[in-house]
């Protein structure tokens, strides 16, 4: 059986085959991108930022994201679109996160790797001191006094 849902954008229940948004909400995506594609097929609007296609064609800008991200509406061609970055929220145009929140991410990565390094090692000096350190009692006393 297929899974039943609500639509995320209207709340309607529907059967969700292929998309994750009920028909009526496709079709008015579709008609959305019909209007951003004619109006950045235009020469003089392919310079156009996200802001002025919105205010242009009263599209949302979530939607002109989704475009952009999706791969939609394509950046080379259209090189002032982009979508907001998951984390700082700054424009790109690829990926899910710009550069600088990836650079601190991996440096972050790479510090929390060098500590528990540092961790390890820091053991296994320990385990090697205490291994170098044995105590032996002699019989040799015990013997002796006869």
């Amino acid at each position: 059986m297929k899974d039943i849902a609500n639509c995320p954008r209207c709340g309607q229940i529907f059967v969700k085959a292929l998309r994750p948004i009920c028909q009526h909400c496709y079709k008015e995506q579709e008609t959305n991108f019909d209007i951003v594609s004619k109006f950045m097929r235009r020469k003089q609007n392919r310079m156009a930022s996200i802001r002025e296609v919105h205010e242009k064609t009263e599209v949302p800008l979530e939607q002109i994201h989704q475009f952009v991200r999706e791969g939609r509406l394509l950046t080379g061609h259209f090189p002032n679109l982009g979508y907001p970055c998951e984390s700082c929220s700054s424009i790109i145009q690829e990926g899910r996160l710009c550069t600088s929140c990836s650079d601190q991410i991996k440096d972050g990565l790479e510090k929390v790797n060098k500590e528990k390094e540092f961790e390890l090692k820091k053991e296994e000096e320990r385990r090697k001191e205490r291994a170098s350190i044995s105590t032996y009692h002699s019989l040799n006393d015990r013997f002796n006094k006869k």
